[in-house]
C-alpha cells in the first residue's frame, strides 16, 4: 500500500455493511470478519437484521446491516463506522448516524435514482446533505452496472448477476484495508461448493471491486490496521449461537453422557438446533419437535433415560417451557435450558436484543422452583458457559438456565480453539454400587443433591413425577410438614452451589468510589467504557456476573465495599431489584435502556462521567 498517499494508520477501525435485506450484507460481513481473523485482528460483530421476512425493496424496513470491529483491544462492535457501505437510500438514511466525522461512505450509485430516494422516504434530491453526512467522504461507485458488465458472458440470469454485487462491495472494502483476498475466496468457495458457476461469478466480481480500488486511491481514505498480539493458538470467528453448541458437545465429550436436544425452532435461538442436528458424527441426538412444550418435554424424557439434555427458545418459549421445568425441579432430574433472550413482550421484537427475560428465569414457575441461572458475557464466552451449565446440571441433579442474547447469539469473535485438558471433567452424582437395595430415589448426599440411577441398572428400578414425594421413602406426600422439608432441601442444593463458583473479579480501579455492575452481554460495552474512563484519571471499579443463582460467595462484600453502585442492563432495573434483595439496605442506581440495541460505550462514558462529577 505504499503507492496510496492518504493512509490513515489505526489500532482499531469499524466498518459497517448495510443494504437491502436480500443485497447479502451478512455473508459480505462475515468473509470479512473472518478474513480479518485471519490476518491477525480481534474482532467483534453485530449483525442487526429487519424485523420483517421480507420488507418491500428499497424501504426502510426491509435494510439489512452487519457491522465488525477489528484490531486490537476490541471488545464491541463499535459506536460509529469508519466505514460505511449503503447499497441503497434507505441503508444510507437508517445508517447515517452511525458515521464517524470523516468516515468513508461507499454508495452504489446506481440505486439512488428518484424512485429509489422516493421508497427511503427522501424529500430531497441530495441525499447525502439530507441525511448529515456532508463531512463524510462519499464513493460513489456504479456497483450494480459493473457487474451487469462483468458478467454479461457469464451464462447467468440477471437476478443472480445482481446478487453478486455485495462481494464487489466486499472486494472494494478488502482493498481500503490491504486485507488478502486469497482467504476470502477461499470461503466463497466453501459457500458455493455444489454451484461452481456462482463461485466463479462471485470471485470475479470481488477481484473486480478489489481492482477498481486501485484506480481511485488517490481521492479517498485507506487504512491500516495494526494486528493485535493475540496468545498463539488456532483461531476461528465464531458466533455465540456456535459456540454454544459446541460448548454443550464437549460437556457430553468431557461427561461421557450422549447429547439430546429438543427444540422448536424460534428466532433468535434456531440457529443452535441447526448446529447440533449436524453432529450425528459425535453422537449428538437433536430433534425439531412440534412446539416449545414438546421441546423441554422430550429433553426431560431424555434426561431420565441418561443423556446430556437441553432444549433452546427465546423469551416466549420460555415462558411456555415454565410448567415442565417445574416438572424438572421436582423430579431433580438435570436438564440445560439455553434462553437467547430477544426484545418482549409476547413475540416483540424477534430480530433485536434485550435481557428482559431475567426475572422470568429466577421465577416464573409456580411454587418454590429454584433453578440455577447463568449468563454468557460474549460470543466467545458462550461456549464455556454452556459447558459450565452441563457440569453443574449434572453434578448437581438440577435444571439451569443459560441466559445469552440476540447481540452475542448472532454476533461473533475470534476465538482460541481450546485446548480440552484445560476443562474439568464432569462426574454426575451417580448411584455408587453400595446402595443397591437400600437405595431410594431421593436420597441426598451432603451437597443435597439426590444420586442418579439411569434407567437399566440392575437392583435400581424407580420412578419420578411431579407429584410431592416423601423426603424417606419416596413415596408420594401431601405432609404438610415433609414438603417443607422437601423444598428447603431443593433450595438448599441450589445454594450449596455457590460453593463451586469462581469468585467476583474487580476490574477497572478497585479502590474507585464508583462501582459499575452488569450482568450478560453488556459485558464488552461496560468493561470499554470503564477503561476508557480510566486513562482519563477517572477511577471506576467494574465487576460483571456471569453466575447469577446462585450469586458468587463474595457478591455482598465487593459491593458494600464501594460508595456508589450503578447496575446497567438492557431492561428495566431486573437485576438491580434482585440484588437488592441479596444485599438490603444498599441503594443501586440505575442505567437502563430498552431500546432493543445493545449500549454504547460513548453513552456509558457520558453517564458514568455525570456520576463521578455528582460525587
Amino acid at each position: 500500500m505504499t503507492e496510496k498517499t492518504n493512509v490513515k494508520v489505526l489500532e482499531e477501525v469499524v466498518v459497517r455493511f448495510s443494504g437491502d435485506s436480500g443485497d447479502g450484507m451478512q455473508l459480505a460481513g462475515n468473509i470479512f470478519s473472518n478474513v480479518s481473523a485471519g490476518v491477525g485482528d480481534e474482532i467483534s460483530t453485530f449483525p442487526d437484521y429487519p424485523a420483517e421476512i421480507r420488507a418491500p425493496q428499497g424501504t426502510l424496513g426491509g435494510v439489512s446491516g452487519f457491522q465488525v470491529h477489528i484490531g486490537r483491544g476490541v471488545h464491541t462492535p463499535g459506536d460509529l463506522a469508519d466505514v460505511l457501505v449503503a447499497m441503497n437510500p434507505a441503508a444510507l438514511k437508517t445508517n447515517a448516524r452511525h458515521v464517524k466525522r470523516g468516515g468513508v461512505v461507499i454508495i452504489d450509485s446506481d440505486s439512488f435514482r428518484a424512485s429509489d430516494l422516493e421508497k427511503a422516504a427522501f424529500k430531497t434530491d441530495d441525499p447525502i446533505q439530507e441525511a448529515g453526512l456532508s463531512h463524510a467522504q462519499i464513493v460513489p461507485v456504479p456497483i450494480t452496472q459493473m457487474v451487469k458488465d462483468s458478467l454479461a458472458d457469464s451464462g447467468l440470469d440477471n437476478k443472480s448477476i445482481v446478487r453478486c454485487k455485495n462481494m464487489f462491495a466486499l472486494g472494494l472494502v478488502c482493498w481500503l484495508f490491504d486485507r488478502p483476498l486469497e482467504q476470502a475466496q477461499h470461503l466463497l468457495k466453501n459457500k458455493f461448493a455444489k454451484k461452481p458457476a456462482i463461485y466463479e461469478a462471485n470471485a470475479k466480481v470481488m477481484n473486480d471491486g478489489y481492482n477498481y480500488g486501485h484506480n481511485i486511491h488517490a481521492s479517498v481514505s485507506t487504512y491500516r490496521v495494526e494486528s493485535a498480539q493475540v496468545r498463539p493458538g488456532i483461531y476461528t470467528d465464531v458466533n455465540g449461537n456456535t459456540a454454544t453448541a459446541w460448548g454443550l458437545i464437549a460437556a457430553s465429550e468431557k461427561s461421557g453422557i450422549p447429547l439430546f436436544l429438543g427444540s422448536y425452532p424460534i428466532t433468535p435461538a434456531t440457529d443452535i438446533l441447526h448446529e447440533l442436528a449436524k453432529r450425528k458424527d459425535l453422537g449428538v441426538k437433536a430433534i425439531q419437535v412440534e412446539d416449545e412444550i414438546a421441546g423441554v418435554c422430550t429433553a426431560i424424557g431424555a434426561s431420565f433415560a441418561g443423556n446430556l439434555a437441553v432444549t433452546s427458545t427465546s423469551g416466549p418459549g420460555l415462558a411456555l417451557k415454565s410448567e415442565g421445568i417445574g416438572l424438572a425441579v421436582m423430579s431433580e432430574l438435570p436438564l440445560v435450558v439455553i434462553d437467547v433472550q430477544r426484545g418482549g413482550p409476547s413475540t416483540g421484537l424477534p430480530t433485536k436484543t434485550e435481557q428482559t427475560d431475567l426475572l422470568q428465569a429466577l421465577y416464573g414457575r409456580n411454587g418454590e422452583s429454584p433453578v440455577v441461572v447463568l449468563a454468557a458475557s460474549t460470543p466467545t464466552n458462550c461456549f464455556d458457559m454452556a459447558f459450565r451449565a452441563a457440569k453443574i446440571a449434572l453434578e448437581h441433579m438440577t435444571p439451569v438456565i443459560l441466559l445469552t442474547d440476540g447481540f452475542i447469539g448472532n454476533g461473533s469473535s475470534a476465538w482460541r480453539i481450546p485446548n480440552m485438558d484445560e476443562y474439568p471433567d464432569i462426574k454426575p452424582n451417580y448411584v455408587k454400587p453400595e446402595q443397591l437395595g437400600a437405595w431410594k430415589p431421593y436420597d441426598r448426599d451432603e451437597r443435597s443433591v439426590r444420586y442418579w440411577a439411569r434407567p437399566g441398572l440392575e437392583g435400581f428400578m424407580h420412578r419420578l413425577g411431579g407429584l410431592e414425594k416423601d423426603s424417606k421413602t419416596s413415596a408420594i406426600s401431601t405432609d404438610p410438614v415433609n414438603h417443607e422439608k422437601m423444598v428447603r432441601a431443593r433450595q438448599q442444593k441450589i445454594d450449596n452451589i455457590a460453593n463451586d463458583l469462581p469468585l467476583l473479579n474487580v476490574q477497572g480501579n478497585p479502590d474507585a468510589d464508583l462501582l459499575v455492575v452488569g450482568w450478560g452481554g453488556t459485558y464488552g460495552h461496560l468493561y470499554s467504557a470503564v477503561e476508557a474512563l480510566n486513562a482519563q484519571g477517572k477511577p471506576v471499579a467494574f465487576v460483571h456476573f456471569n453466575y447469577i443463582n446462585p450469586l458468587p460467595l463474595n457478591t455482598e462484600e465487593i459491593i458494600r465495599r464501594y460508595k456508589r453502585v450503578v447496575v446497567c442492563e438492557l431492561n428495566n432495573g431486573q437485576f438491580a431489584a434482585y440484588l437488592s434483595g441479596k444485599v438490603p439496605g444498599k441503594t443501586f442506581l440505575r442505567y437502563n435502556k430498552i431500546q432493543a440495541q445493545p449500549f454504547m460505550v460513548s453513552e456509558l462514558i457520558e453517564h458514568f462521567t455525570k456520576l463521578l462529577e455528582e460525587e
